[in-house]
């Protein structure tokens, strides 16, 4: 069996993306590493090659303005180290989205399980949404849980939308079954003003330079985490990979009253009920079609 790590990233260094973390985390367990590395200013694609391992293979993109709508960019990019993936399993981790080495192995063990299950298309992973700090996580409404981070090569299968999932070309979702791992998502925890940037960085590819401008008028501005509702204090131990750049957090966030869509009365509502008495999340939006055990 080969495994296909894959990712994209542009400007990681400017905008605090932990991207070497995230593809050392897998880098042991995949046969190759795919790399699209978009039209960086700051440095990243020279940061990529310093990783300096022969799994690693970096493809120079330059992101078309003309994708800068709902997120598209994101999923050309996606597309591009996906059609490149010569693996069984082409494994996907976006630029701040790490594995923890203890779960490594038991997705090696399912991904060869379910190798030639003609009725899976991929593996469902489990999300942990650090917020604000690395202590704490989100468990709101609001929050995806699950996502595909491990398609079939050879099916057709393309990013969809902003690249947050997966499906068919003819756009039928994925079948799937459970990775049984974790994917720790680190993409909102970051400084203060490091925050506001990669706020205005991905109102960019939704809504343009212009709309990007009006949506975050001042970089120069520490981002507001709001008043801080749904978080869950995390227990656990965090990856490895994360070890130096945990380390090195020197900020604190406090509460403020500002209003993010977490912190909303009906939201917080609909959190307690999900999380203290049903144990799953009402209308949950789910990509995919998940298969029994």
């Amino acid at each position: 069996m080969r495994i296909s790590g894959f990712s994209f990233v542009r400007n990681a260094i400017d905008l605090y993306y932990p991207v070497v973390e995230s593809i050392r985390s897998v880098l042991p367990i995949c046969d190759e590493f795919v790399v699209a590395a978009g039209d960086s200013t700051d440095g990243t694609t020279e940061l990529l090659r310093s990783i300096d391992n022969p799994k690693l293979r970096i493809i120079d993109t330059v992101w078309n303005p003309e994708h800068f709508v709902r997120g598209h960019s994101n999923a050309v990019q996606t597309n591009i180290a996906l059609d490149s993936c010569s693996g069984d399993w082409a494994l996907y981790l976006q630029a701040d989205e790490v594995m923890h080495e203890d779960d490594l192995g038991r997705l090696v063990e399912r991904l060869e399980f379910y190798r030639d299950d003609p009725r899976v298309d991929g593996l469902l992973f489990e999300y942990l949404h650090f917020y604000a700090n690395y202590d704490h996580y989100q468990t709101s409404h609001n929050w995806y849980r699950r996502e595909v981070r491990a398609v079939r090569s050879g099916r057709g299968i393309r990013s969809w939308h902003d690249a947050q999932g997966f499906r068919h070309r003819d756009r039928r979702k994925l079948r799937v079954v459970l990775a049984g791992a974790r994917i720790f998502h680190y993409g909102w925890v970051r400084p203060l003003r490091r925050m506001t940037c990669k706020t205005r960085a991905l109102a960019e590819v939704y809504l343009g330079a212009d709309g990007a401008r009006a949506h975050v008028p001042d970089i120069d501005a520490d981002y507001d985490f709001g008043q801080l509702h749904g978080l869950t204090r995390f227990a656990g131990t965090h990856p490895a990979a994360m070890r130096d750049r945990i380390a090195a957090c020197d900020w604190e966030v406090q509460p403020t009253t500002r209003q993010q869509k977490h912190d909303r009365r009906s939201v917080r509502v609909l959190s307690w009920l999900e999380n203290r008495l049903l144990g799953f999340r009402i209308g949950e939006h789910r990509n995919y079609v998940l298969l029994p055990p």
